[in-house]
């Protein structure tokens, strides 16, 4: 078994003092270790799993991991091998890509909002496709990337995401069919089109407003002479949260079949999982530090953990994302709880609106299992606040 640890996280236990493990060696090794502070670990083989599912799924079109969503050495090194493309945000993503032996050609540089000095350093290691959503970004892309391949994001209007991604990114269909003439006009290259239908698109059809809409803006851009070759479908791909989804390369299929019936045989389908591709892989080991009641007559009890939402669990905001809690009490009556964490911050709330059940046994020191985090928890941790350290990394 590989084992990559950050840090001083895990310390073999007494085999002899642990309950039988669930079957993954992700729980066994979970299991037989010891961690004094929150940590995630990451089962690498389930990483390549989804991959190779959504790839499967996915067929002709090519996935660019949205690096975002964990950008453990581990993960890219795994994928790098596997023959998975990129999808970098900034400067450091784009470093972490080349020096884990991607190929610059395979990396996109997809945030549409960038430094002048980023483009140029990107361009001078050889990235040469870039996204903008402006006037302003295409013309930065044109004078330190001059010629580069460009494409356009568009505004995804409405969205059943659980996490819609819309207003910040993007812009609407006729600003985009602008945005192409100016882009010609700049002496760049442009190839394209992209969207992002919103985190944690649960069903592919889902998908189907957000593809017609773009679909007539595509149909648009043909018809104005520009000869596109690049579509990217961006992200969305699910995990499981604990409601229904499809598995993996059913969905990738279905939402393949929904791009196919609009756009026929595009040259180059982009598409970039993120969450779907690593958030099953990981479990975040967590403790209960302190079960309270504020009042006597108060139904429910607090649990607060020695992780929070500016230590890790920052996707809890809105309560949009409902992460499932495993404890040694599940077999023990429960009871529903407000989940918070260890910080001096009253926002570091968790789950309040919707309050989560928990073992009524539950006491401080007990061990809590925090499933399905392998996507957007130690990349949206804090450095410090309060003092409490950024969250732990273990790849296996």
């Amino acid at each position: 078994m590989e084992m990559t640890m950050t840090l001083h996280n895990a310390q073999q236990r007494d085999p002899r003092l642990v309950p039988a493990p669930f079957g993954s060696r992700l729980d066994t090794y979970i299991a037989l270790s010891d961690f004094d502070r929150p940590t995630l670990v990451v089962d690498l083989d389930r990483v390549e799993q989804q991959y190779r599912a959504l790839s499967a799924g996915l067929g002709r079109a090519t996935i660019h991991y949205a690096v975002k969503a964990n950008p453990a050495e581990e993960v890219i090194a795994r994928l790098v091998a596997l023959g998975s493309h990129f999808d970098a945000a900034s400067r450091g993503e784009i470093a972490l890509c080349l020096a884990q032996g991607a190929r610059p050609r395979d990396i996109s540089f997809g945030n549409t909002i960038k430094k002048p000095s980023d483009i140029a350093w990107a361009w001078d290691r050889g990235i040469t496709l870039f996204a903008a959503d402006s006037e302003e970004e295409l013309e930065k892309i044109a004078e330190h990337a001059p010629g580069a391949r460009v494409y356009i994001r568009l505004i995804v209007e409405t969205s059943e995401a659980d996490w819609p991604l819309t207003r910040k990114f993007g812009c609407d269909a006729s600003k985009a069919l602008e945005l192409l003439d100016y882009a010609t006009d700049l002496s760049l290259e442009p190839v394209g089109f992209s969207f992002h239908v919103g985190s944690q698109t649960r069903r592919a059809e889902m998908w189907i407003p957000a593809l017609d809409a773009l679909a007539a803006t595509w149909r648009a851009a043909q018809a104005a002479g520009h000869e596109l070759s690049v579509l990217n479908i961006g992200g969305g791909f699910p995990a499981f949260y604990g409601e229904e989804i499809e598995a993996p390369e059913a969905y990738a299929r279905a939402v393949m079949g929904l791009v196919t019936e609009r756009f026929g045989e595009v040259a180059h389908i982009m598409a970039e999982p993120g969450r779907g591709m690593v958030a099953e892989a990981g479990t975040i080991v967590a403790e209960t530090m302190l079960v309270s009641r504020k009042s006597d007559r108060d139904v429910h009890r607090w649990v607060y953990l020695d992780i929070g939402r500016f230590s890790g669990l920052a996707e809890t905001e809105g309560e949009a994302i409902r992460y499932q809690l495993e404890t040694g009490r599940d077999h023990e009556a429960m009871g529903p709880c407000i989940l918070a964490g260890p910080s001096c911050d009253s926002a570091d709330v968790l789950y309040e609106k919707r309050p989560v059940m928990l073992p009524l046994g539950l006491k401080s020191g007990d061990r809590v299992l925090i499933r399905n985090t392998g996507a957007y928890t130690s990349t949206y941790s804090s450095v410090g606040f309060n003092g409490f350290p950024p969250l732990d990394v273990v790849c296996i």
